[in-house]
């Protein structure tokens, strides 16, 4: 697969265009990480009770496994969805990241991890009382990221 980038300072919007010889599986997934990683007003179809909110993805804390159910959390709002933890691990965009085997957070909402050596560490995040766990197996590779984030700011 070849990749080239183009510069046209008089494009009105930045557009990815893909040419393939077929439309597979691996070219949706690319289509949809281009569309994922754009300007952060892509939203996701949530519910709560008998109502469907379409919720920005930059508005959501994380994403757990409650039982059968997957429940997404702003820091008011608890949500329910359809999708399996594992679809959305693959849809997501960059900053969005799997922290247990029942976790996925934002790592643009982490405010602390307080470490803790014999269990799973406490995360927690801007605005609001909300924390979760992040397991020993995905401690350093979390922390990683979020120092690289933090570079770039």
């Amino acid at each position: 697969m070849r990749v080239r980038i183009e510069i046209e300072p008089e494009l009105p919007e930045d557009e990815v265009i893909i040419r393939c010889r077929k439309v597979e599986e691996h070219i949706l997934k690319l289509q949809q990480m281009a569309v994922d990683s754009g300007p952060g007003d892509s939203c996701i179809a949530l519910q709560s009770g008998d109502t469907k909110y379409y919720v920005p993805l930059a508005q959501l804390l994380f994403f757990e496994t409650e039982g059968k159910l997957v429940q997404a959390h702003t820091a008011d709002r608890l949500y329910l969805t359809d999708r399996k933890l594992y679809e959305l691990e693959e849809s997501l965009p960059g900053s969005f990241m799997r922290i247990s085997k029942s976790t996925i957070v934002n790592l643009d909402h982490i405010y602390s991890i307080t470490r803790n050596l014999t269990a799973s560490s406490i995360v927690e995040f801007y605005g609001t009382a909300k924390k979760v766990y992040v397991s020993r197996n995905y401690y350093k590779a979390l922390t990683e990221r979020l120092g690289e984030k933090r570079r770039k700011i």
